[in-house]
C-alpha cells in the first residue's frame, strides 16, 4: 500500500467514519444506525427489482465494495454464500465486527484491480452498489467488468451501477467542506480521486463486457451518476 493509494484513502474514511463514507446521505457526526442497516436492505431490494434479478436461496452472489456488510446483510439473507470484497482491510475489519452472525460470507480483501481470490465460473451472481462511481479510472471499472464475466458461470448475472455522467466527476472545491473537514466538523478527502471517481462512456461499457462473454441486457438511467446495469454471462 502507498501513501494516497485507493485503499489507504478508504482506510482513512473507515477510521474518520465508515458509516458515512458508506452511505453519505446519513448524518456525518451522528450517523443513524438504524437506518443506515434498514436503507441497506431497501436499496438492495429495490436494486434487484428494478433491474429484474432474483437472488435463489441456493445461489453463491460476489459483492464487490462491500464497505463495512450494509448490504451484505440483505445479500446474504437471500443467498447460500456470499464472498464479500473490499479494498480496504479497515473497512472489512469493522464490516467482521458488525456482522458477527453472518456465518455465510467470507470476507475477501481486494487489490483494488480484481477480482483475485475469486475462482473462475464459481459465482451465479455479481452485485455492486454506488462502488465503481469512485474509482478514479474508467479503465479500473472496465476490468471489473472483465472479472465479473470471469467469475461467473454460464447464465450468471451482473447487477452493477456506474456513473455515465462524467460533469458530476469534476472537483468542487468549496472553501467551506475544507473548513469543516478540519474543524472536524466535516468529511475530509472530498477532493481525493478515490471519492471523485470517473464517469464510463456507455460505447466502452458495452464494447468492453461483449468482448468478455457479458451480455449487457438492460441498461437503466443512462446520462447519469447511478446508471444501473444488468450483465448475463454467456453460456
Amino acid at each position: 500500500m502507498t501513501s494516497g493509494s485507493p485503499e489507504s484513502f478508504w482506510d482513512e474514511r473507515a477510521r474518520e467514519q465508515a458509516l458515512f463514507f458508506v452511505d453519505n446521505t446519513v448524518d456525518y457526526r451522528h450517523p443513524d444506525v438504524e437506518r443506515f442497516w434498514a436503507e441497506g436492505e431497501q436499496a438492495v431490494g429495490a436494486i434487484l427489482a428494478e433491474l429484474g434479478v432474483e437472488v435463489r436461496a441456493t445461489d453463491t452472489i460476489v459483492e464487490i465494495g462491500c464497505g463495512v456488510g450494509r448490504l451484505t446483510r440483505a445479500l446474504a439473507a437471500r443467498a447460500a454464500h456470499v464472498i464479500a470484497l473490499d479494498v480496504s482491510g479497515e473497512m472489512l475489519a469493522r464490516a467482521r465486527e458488525l456482522n458477527p452472525a453472518l456465518g455465510n460470507v467470507t470476507w475477501l480483501h481486494g487489490d483494488g484491480r480484481s477480482l483475485a481470490g475469486v475462482l473462475d465460473a464459481s459465482a451465479d451472481g455479481c452485485f455492486s452498489h454506488v462502488v465503481f462511481q469512485h474509482l478514479p479510472d474508467p479503465e479500473l471499472t472496465l476490468g471489473y467488468v472483465r472479472e465479473m464475466a470471469r467469475v461467473l458461470r454460464p447464465g450468471g448475472w451482473a447487477a452493477f451501477g456506474v456513473s455515465t455522467d462524467p460533469a458530476v466527476h469534476r472537483p468542487k472545491r468549496r472553501a467551506g467542506w475544507r473548513l469543516a473537514a478540519l474543524l472536524g466538523r466535516g468529511p475530509r478527502g472530498q477532493e481525493h480521486p478515490a471519492w471523485l471517481g470517473s464517469a464510463v462512456p456507455l460505447d466502452r461499457l458495452e464494447r468492453c463486457a461483449g468482448e468478455a462473454g457479458l451480455e449487457l441486457e438492460r441498461v437503466l438511467h443512462p446520462g447519469t451518476q447511478f446508471t444501473l446495469v444488468r450483465g448475463r454471462r454467456r453460456a
